[in-house]
């Protein structure tokens, strides 16, 4: 039977989001959160009723139209033209995975009770989640400045009986979906399009995602980086913790340790070396390594900050009996930590390269491209070869996005974060890590074979043989797509204790 989470006002951490997705959790709404919600709400109708001044977005156009009044026998109608006319995405699909991100974080800052949404409305958005009715919205649209706009109006299409949603792994109609759960389209009230539209849940969604995407392989790059260690033979010196407390910075301490810990009791590692120091793929895995972990905790607290935000505009404040325009839709902070992850995850990406790259290479013992005949086997030659390609195109897509803008709005909207744009790059860029380190993995697990038969730690030996029952050693040349796609698929299917990773 499903678990429940129940948003309330306490915040929604990466331990419990983890949890929420990997036990397929339902999620319900606190009595506390339903009442701010109706209260907001109610407070806005009586508002309506006694002040007749412009209200940005209540009772007046939006953009550039901030100064046109609405007569309020309009005001439905306002709320409805805004989702149909800024649906208007293009491009891919959204992940329906992230999809569901993004309904459950628009539900969460709609809970705050800031945005004057009626209780049915996010009720509705609840029921899309636990039912897996999920819209279908594009990957281009968003400037990522008054909010995501465009993948937001194609999510808020559903909640008006308009536009086309995923259900039971089917593309359908919403109005199809509606006559099977005998539900009508919610009609908007005043604000209720733009509490919905405004808001940072694509950029929030795909930072969420990539967060628990990232850490998972930043554990594995370690792991694949400490098994190529011990392929090539190298020192375990540079991971002593001495001369990392001299330098303590936390991710670098923390790879060194785990290093250690992976290769405890290792015969491997435990041999008389030969040679001094290693190339800095591998003694530098520390500090590499390091500085992405360090960079990865700085993005989580962003996005932590931004999942647990009101990030709609405008917002209410009903015990002081305001309603404030601002900018909490813009969507800077995120532009500049997606571009940071992507950025660090690269750098994961281009070390994994080079250790592929000293494997195939002939050296410490080992047979150039790791198979015997070589000349008549081409062997681990071209993998690498693949490796050096996704490195180089990361290289291309780490370049931010958040350096740029563009005008917007006929001059209204003239600063804007590009954040989704760094959203959807970071995605590419973790994709290929995943790569990266999976044709890594294939190559170590290669190389170590020809230490036998000195054995590696327990656990090093326990990850081999689960690798092998997938990929056996490669004795001569063989179509390599198929065991690269199953080493990416052993990757994805290796499950890391969600409190190795946050411990929250």
């Amino acid at each position: 039977m499903s678990q429940t989470y129940t948003i309330d006002n306490s915040d929604l951490t990466f331990k419990k989001l983890a949890k929420i997705i990997s036990e397929n959790h339902k999620i319900a709404l606190s009595s506390k959160v339903k009442d701010k919600i109706t209260s907001c709400r109610t407070y806005l109708d009586q508002k309506m009723k006694s002040d007749s001044n412009p209200i940005y977005g209540i009772n007046t156009g939006f953009g550039s139209l901030y100064n046109v009044k609405i007569e309020a026998e309009n005001l439905h109608q306002l709320q409805e033209n805004l989702v149909m006319s800024h649906a208007c995405g293009t491009g891919d699909e959204v992940p329906q995975n992230i999809v569901k991100l993004m309904i459950l974080l628009k539900i969460k800052s709609l809970s705050y009770g800031h945005s004057g949404v009626q209780l049915i409305t996010v009720e509705r958005l609840v029921d899309f989640y636990n039912n897996d009715i999920l819209p279908v919205i594009f990957t281009q649209g968003s400037l990522g400045a008054s909010g995501d706009l465009a993948p937001l109006a194609h999510l808020a299409l559903a909640v008006i009986g308009k536009g086309e949603v995923y259900y039971k792994g089917k593309k359908q109609t919403i109005k199809e979906v509606n006559s099977q759960f005998n539900w009508k389209a919610i009609q908007l009230q005043s604000k209720e399009g733009l509490a919905l539209l405004n808001g940072i849940q694509f950029m929030s969604a795909y930072g969420s995602y990539l967060i628990l995407e990232s850490y998972k392989l930043k554990y594995i790059a370690d792991l694949v980086g400490t098994l190529s260690l011990e392929a090539f033979d190298g020192n375990l010196s540079p991971f002593n913790e001495l001369i990392h407390r001299v330098r303590p910075h936390e991710g670098q301490l923390q790879t060194a340790k785990r290093v250690r810990d992976f290769v405890a009791g290792s015969e491997i590692i435990s041999q008389k070396k030969e040679h001094v120091q290693d190339p800095y793929s591998f003694r530098c895995i520390p500090q590499v390594h390091g500085a992405t972990h360090d960079t990865l905790a700085f993005v989580k607290k962003t996005i932590t900050t931004e999942i647990n935000a009101v990030t709609d505009n405008p917002n209410i404040f009903v015990e002081e009996d305001t309603i404030i325009s601002g900018g909490n839709f813009h969507g800077q902070p995120l532009a500049h930590a997606l571009d940071y992850l992507g950025i660090a995850m690269a750098e994961l990406g281009s070390i994994s390269e080079r250790r592929t790259f000293q494997l195939v290479s002939g050296l410490r013992g080992l047979p150039a491209f790791l198979i015997a005949e070589s000349g008549l086997n081409s062997g681990f030659m071209i993998p690498q070869y693949t490796a050096a390609s996704i490195v180089s195109q990361n290289k291309q897509l780490a370049t931010p996005a958040s350096i740029d803008s563009i005008v917007s709005s006929n001059g209204q909207e003239d600063h804007v974060s590009m954040g989704a744009n760094a959203a959807t790059k970071a995605y590419s860029i973790v994709k290929n890590v995943e790569r990266v380190l999976a044709i890594e993995l294939l190559n170590a697990s290669q190389a170590i074979h020809f230490r036998n038969p000195l054995k590696s730690s327990t656990f090093i030996e326990s990850l081999l043989a689960s690798f092998r029952k997938e990929i056996p050693f490669i004795e001569k040349d063989i179509i390599l797509h198929e065991p690269i796609k199953k080493s990416i698929a052993f990757i994805n299917q290796l499950s890391v204790d969600v409190d190795e990773l946050f411990g929250e």
